[in-house]
């Protein structure tokens, strides 16, 4: 599992790449973001709606830091300046352990340290609990949480990502997980002031069984998937970037020459289902919204047939890079041909604007990633719609004492300190000197920080997402501004923010669209026979898994606005 991920990012990959993004902290330079999708489980239902209002916690905005660039419409929060150590503020300022022991199982991408590192002694002092890490490897998380959930011993602490909300999984953390709502709800947050500066809407997704359950990692609404694309080469051969589907179809018929080894894109599907206003293909309940009355799938829509047909006319005009045909190379990982100017632009997550800038910088300096502002398909405005607020969530088992839940928030107070804190720093980069060295306002992890500071506490909660890279603050201001020019047109399908599982039933019943999907666009399938299996679908079970969440709708109603 890497950030690298395919270039028409399947849900998967998608969630799992933001997710290494935002738990590896790679590289040393922060970007906190989450993203996740809760799937099926036995009995299935929703708990999010009427009367969760009550259960959610305080917002406190909080004030110890100053953001460069305040959250909008949606986005991160954005720091663009350099770090100065000293003037890194205080969010904690008195331990709130207790000095008991919290045991905390969460998936781990790499090896894991040993367990007396000096990182977790200089957390562990900090918050004033004694963490024992239970890291397991993030690839196989699957099969290690189905055991350990259905077992009688459980950590005191587990971690569990949307994407492993399968099965059992949704029933197991009603059944398992403590009720944090006596600790939490209302004002009681105020007692965890960086807690109570988490957004409401991921304080919603951590309901579960109508019961405030998880401790969340937020993430921004707005679409992660930017279309990137060499600005420097754009500038140098005078390309502009398009504002329709007609001008990106033109430009890439300017770029592309086959005999010269340059095509203007990989598959480009996922910037189609934007530019066209498909619903969100990232998690299930995302997929439906209420139109003139009635519950529609986004596989339904015109819009979606629209994109197909788009995309696959750039796979048949020869646009597209001949390795995303054929599914390998560039298209596992794209940054190398990139890199080359075999191909100019690509959709993927926006963690790569940062990532691909910091990689290029000394071997290629002239080379500019950046994103595009994603165009609506007749030159309009685009119509996007939001992904969850949150996706990895930390639950703390029924069994734990009140005492052990307190060293727990504790944590998780510590944890969820902003960017520009003493407990940020420590907690994303470990300890000066040791884990991390500042050069020109620039942290740097040493070799010793890449191998302890990484999936460990920063996967109990996190601060409100922020996006911050001293070392290309152009990035980041740039990044943050996307989100919230992107985030104006932004709207929330009818069960944003909600926990939903889908009863076990109809857990494959949309699997095999996705590779449908990348059959039409490669002309190895046509669009009449999208519209042949969606048809099989609404007769298989479509219709009838329409009319559960209409039910649901009726009884719970929805939290989007």
């Amino acid at each position: 599992m890497t950030p690298n991920a395919a270039s028409a990012p399947s849900r998967r990959s998608f969630l799992a790449s933001t997710a290494v993004a935002a738990a590896a902290v790679a590289g040393g330079m922060p970007l906190l973001a989450a993203c996740g999708g809760s799937d099926s489980g036995s009995n299935g239902g929703s708990s999010s709606g009427k009367g969760v209002k009550k259960l959610l916690p305080a917002y406190v905005a909080g004030d110890v830091v100053t953001p460069d660039i305040p959250a909008k419409n949606g986005s991160a929060l954005g720091f663009t300046g350099k770090l100065d150590l000293a003037t890194l503020k205080t969010s904690v300022p008195k331990k709130l352990g207790k000095g008991g022991k919290v045991s905390v199982m969460s998936p781990f991408w790499g090896s894991p340290p040993k367990s007396d590192n000096a990182y977790y002694k200089a957390m562990n002092a900090l918050i004033g609990v004694d963490v024992e890490w239970q890291n397991q490897d993030g690839n196989t998380y699957d099969q290690k949480l189905g055991a350990v959930l259905a077992s009688s011993d459980i950590p005191d602490v587990v971690v569990i990502p949307g994407w492993n909300m399968g099965g059992k999984i949704p029933s197991a953390i009603v059944g398992k997980f403590a009720d944090l709502g006596p600790y939490l709800s209302g004002d009681k947050i105020k007692e965890y002031p960086n807690l109570a500066a988490i957004p409401s809407d991921a304080w919603q997704r951590s309901i579960f069984g109508g019961k405030l359950r998880g401790l969340p990692q937020p993430s921004p609404y707005v679409t992660g998937i930017v279309p990137l694309y060499r600005k420097d080469i754009f500038d140098k051969e005078g390309y502009e970037v398009p504002t329709s589907a007609d001008e990106f179809m033109a430009l890439c018929k300017e770029i592309t020459n086959a005999k010269a080894k340059r095509w203007a894109c990989l598959d480009m599907k996922w910037t189609a289902f934007q530019a066209f206003g498909v619903l969100s293909g990232s998690e299930k309940p995302l997929g439906w919204n209420l139109v003139d009355g009635k519950l529609v799938y986004r596989i339904e829509t015109e819009e979606y047939l629209e994109a197909l047909e788009w995309t696959r006319k750039l796979f048949a005009a020869g646009y597209v890079h001949p390795d995303a045909k054929l599914g390998k190379s560039a298209a596992t990982d794209p940054g190398p041909k990139f890199a080359a100017g075999e191909f100019l632009i690509y959709a993927q997550n926006i963690t790569q604007w940062w990532s691909r800038t910091a990689e290029q910088a000394t071997q290629n300096p002239e080379y500019k990633i950046w994103g595009m502002d994603i165009f609506g398909h007749d030159g309009g405005d685009p119509t996007l719609w939001a992904e969850q607020p949150a996706g990895i969530f930390a639950f703390v088992s029924k069994k734990a004492s009140e005492s052990v839940i307190r060293d727990v928030l504790a944590v998780a107070n510590v944890t969820a300190a902003p960017y520009g804190t003493k407990e940020y720093m420590l907690t994303n980069y470990g300890v000066e000197g040791t884990h991390y060295t500042v050069k020109d306002g620039v942290p740097t992890k040493t070799d010793q920080g890449n191998n302890e500071v990484i999936n460990a506490y920063v996967m109990v909660a996190s601060p409100a997402a922020t996006i911050a890279h001293p070392d290309f603050p152009e990035v980041a201001k740039a990044q943050v501004e996307w989100q919230q020019r992107m985030g104006a047109f932004t709207k929330k399908s009818t069960f944003y923010g909600q926990q939903i599982t889908e009863p076990s039933r109809y857990t494959n019943l949309s699997n095999d669209f996705e590779q449908l999907e990348d059959d039409i666009a490669r002309g190895r399938k046509k669009v009449s026979d999208m519209q042949q299996a969606v048809s099989d679908w609404k007769s298989k079970g479509g219709d009838r898994l329409r009319d559960w969440y209409q039910k649901l709708l009726d009884d719970n109603g929805t939290s989007a606005s």
